[in-house]
């Protein structure tokens, strides 16, 4: 749980703050209504604050005397104010708050929110900064500092290149297009076409006037460009907006590959990454399972129950072939790609006939689960064979009485 310091003192904002707060299951407010409430709470208490939402003028502080109270604790600082000043703004920003949200609507408070979440995430995200000009890396480091990033630096694109492969975790790399060595051109070529870094986000800079320059940097490969002199809001937003991109983008292959309710590999996610393990010489075992008598759970305990039981057996799954892949193929089916063999394979399926046992307690009244299993081991190269060979042996299983492996 995150606590959130709040600043206020309007009540129409204080109702709008509560009910968004309401919403968000990580995060628990402490609202102070004046300046002097506030510095008695963070002089006590300040160590327990995650971040801070904080009303630029109050009542008795009217010159955004909450901000410096809570930039002294050194706590992500979030404004809101009722009217826009850019000079304000921009002397806010470059003192090092986290972003200065106007009170217009709704829309205004939740992006306050998602810059909240934006922070959390921030603290995992990596930023190279790749630039020739000593100045230009520290204004860069000054505004992204408050968003919570890991930041590094590079003079130059030999160190950038290098830095980069030492560190294959960097998300994020700022680069200048002029620098000594490899030019900042150069560095985005190698990186998206010899060295393959698709998922490293790439936003270039210039201080040239060439209209056609940003073009042909997001051409090389670059998802985005600025051109100097820039805003500090405008750098923040830019970043921000890429990364929130490159979110979405993750969440909609996640989604793409992953069965939503068990999170086990779907059918077509699975054929892949096991048609792609194939290769000859080698025998892996292929095991098809399936949930007896799955029907009767969802008809004597509803849907719910028997996605109860599907979560739950998934979870064992897993826990049972942790080096495994494995997948839900649909309904109550799935399936086990292994490269230890089909005895061992066996074995483990054993211990997991026995740990459904435990879970009766699933769903009230819920019997213990059992399952059938079809187990293969062979030389074939085709996922197809090996598939259709687990199923025979399954259906057999299911011959047998089921509650068996075959």
């Amino acid at each position: 749980m995150q606590h959130i310091l709040v600043i206020e003192d309007s009540p129409m904002v204080l109702k709008i703050l509560s009910y968004l707060f309401r919403r968000e299951q990580g995060l628990e407010p402490v609202f102070c209504a004046s300046l002097a409430e506030a510095e008695v709470m963070l002089e006590t208490s300040a160590g327990q604050f995650f971040a801070a939402i904080v009303d630029l003028n109050l009542p008795d502080g009217p010159n955004g005397e909450s901000v410096d109270l809570v930039m002294r604790y050194h706590l992500p600082c979030i404004v809101l104010s009722g009217s826009c000043n850019e000079q304000r703004r921009d002397e806010l920003l470059l003192k090092g708050v986290v972003d200065y949200v106007l009170k217009e609507s709704q829309y205004s408070y939740e992006y306050a929110f998602r810059l909240l979440h934006r922070l959390e995430r921030n603290r995992r995200i990596k930023i190279l900064i790749a630039e020739d000009s000593e100045a230009t890396r520290r204004y860069i480091r000054h505004v992204l500092s408050p968003q919570g990033f890991q930041l590094i630096d590079a003079s130059d694109g030999n160190e950038a290149l290098r830095i980069l492969q030492e560190q294959p975790d960097i998300d994020l790399l700022v680069v200048d297009h002029s620098m000594p060595g490899i030019s900042g051109f150069e560095l985005v070529k190698l990186l998206r076409q010899k060295l393959q870094r698709k998922d490293l986000i790439i936003v270039g800079l210039s201080a040239d006037a060439k209209g056609s320059l940003s073009a042909t940097f997001i051409k090389h490969g670059a998802d985005d460009f600025l051109r100097k002199p820039f805003c500090p809001e405008e750098l923040t937003c830019r970043v921000m907006s890429c990364l929130e991109r490159r979110d979405m983008l993750e969440a909609l292959r996640h989604a793409a590959e992953y069965d939503a309710l068990t999170g086990l590999r779907n059918r077509r996610s699975f054929c892949d990454k096991a048609g792609a393990a194939l290769s000859p010489g080698q025998q892996p075992t292929l095991a098809m399972l399936d949930l007896d008598f799955f029907k009767t759970i969802n008809d004597h305990y509803g849907h719910a129950g028997g996605d109860a039981a599907l979560v739950a057996f998934a979870r064992a799954l897993k826990a049972a072939f942790p080096d495994a892949l494995t997948g839900r193929f649909g309904g109550e089916e799935f399936v086990i790609f292994s490269q230890q063999d089909s005895t061992q394979v066996r074995q483990t399926l054993e211990k997991l006939r026995q740990a459904c046992q435990s879970l009766r307690n699933i769903q009230q009244n819920v019997p213990p689960l059992s399952f059938s299993a079809g187990v293969y081991q062979g030389p074939e190269t085709h996922l197809e064979q090996l598939l259709q060979k687990a199923d025979q042996r399954l259906y057999q299983a299911k011959h047998q009485g089921r509650g068996c492996t075959f």
